[in-house]
């Protein structure tokens, strides 16, 4: 059983996939030390751009995964904003405690959170894992025997999947029931998880004996070459740019009136 995600392949798949991931792991950095929300927004707004119109998926799809986010942005921007700690209240009842400062903290806090989630679909949905490791093995100089093995151990996730459900529709042919409760969870982990690790211990093992039949080396040709192209400057410009611009945005048109939740 294979999961394919039908897409349109825009330039961002066609980036060097380890410029892309270091491009990436950067600007998670970069975002840990900016402590204003403004900055945070347009960023946001930035990435977002850049996310719903050239990642090629579809917009339901863009808009399921974009759920989990939003979910984690309200959790973790209301708990900051009801039981955080300020000097002007604007609102107290019980243990909530609603302040000026951890209203804007939280704030901060959500952007932060959506920003890191919106980068990490932006890289995921744009580049394939094959590629990936390939150009890791290129440009990173990586040891062709790990690279190979995280490819391998991506492909048999689906066929673990689908033995799984083979398993399922196996025992209900067979009439297996299940008791409620903890014992019926006891009974169904018992059933399922021998079987399915009986077959990965094997299927492993085959394939560590044909890794190491081909052996596998530093000194290899390799079926995708990954290079660098100019695509690969206009992402770097485009990226530099959306920073820029946000950063001027936030000093010309500030959308909250405090430019460092670290400060009273």
């Amino acid at each position: 059983m294979h999961f394919e995600l039908n897409y349109q392949q825009t330039w961002l798949h066609l980036l060097h996939p380890v410029l892309k991931f270091i491009i990436v792991l950067v600007l998670f950095i970069a975002i840990l030390f900016i402590h204003n929300p403004t900055i945070l927004l347009y960023l946001l707004i930035g990435f977002g751009v850049l996310y719903i119109g050239w990642t090629g998926h579809s917009l339901k799809l863009i808009s399921l995964l974009s759920i989990p986010f939003f979910i984690i942005f309200v959790s973790s921007a209301t708990s900051m904003m009801f039981f955080g700690e300020g000097n002007t209240t604007w609102y107290q009842f019980g243990l909530i405690h609603i302040t000026e400062e951890s209203f804007y903290r939280g704030l901060h806090l959500g952007f932060r959170g959506i920003l890191f989630g919106l980068l990490g679909l932006l890289f995921a949905l744009t580049t394939r894992p094959v590629l990936l490791f390939y150009s890791s093995m290129q440009s990173l100089k990586l040891n062709p025997k790990y690279a190979y093995a995280f490819m391998a151990a991506i492909n048999l996730l689906p066929i673990m999947v689908s033995e799984f459900q083979n398993l399922r529709n196996a025992l209900k042919v067979r009439g297996v029931t299940y008791d409620r409760g903890v014992k019926g969870f006891y009974q169904r982990i018992q059933r399922f998880s021998i079987p399915l690790l009986a077959q990965s211990i094997r299927r492993a093992h085959r394939t560590a004996i044909a890794m190491e039949a081909k052996q596998f080396s530093n000194d290899r040709t390799y079926y995708y070459q990954v290079s660098y192209s100019l695509k690969d400057l206009y992402f770097i410009t485009l990226i530099v740019t959306i920073i820029v611009f946000s950063i001027w945005l936030s000093t010309i048109y500030p959308v909250f009136p405090v430019d460092n939740v670290r400060m009273d």
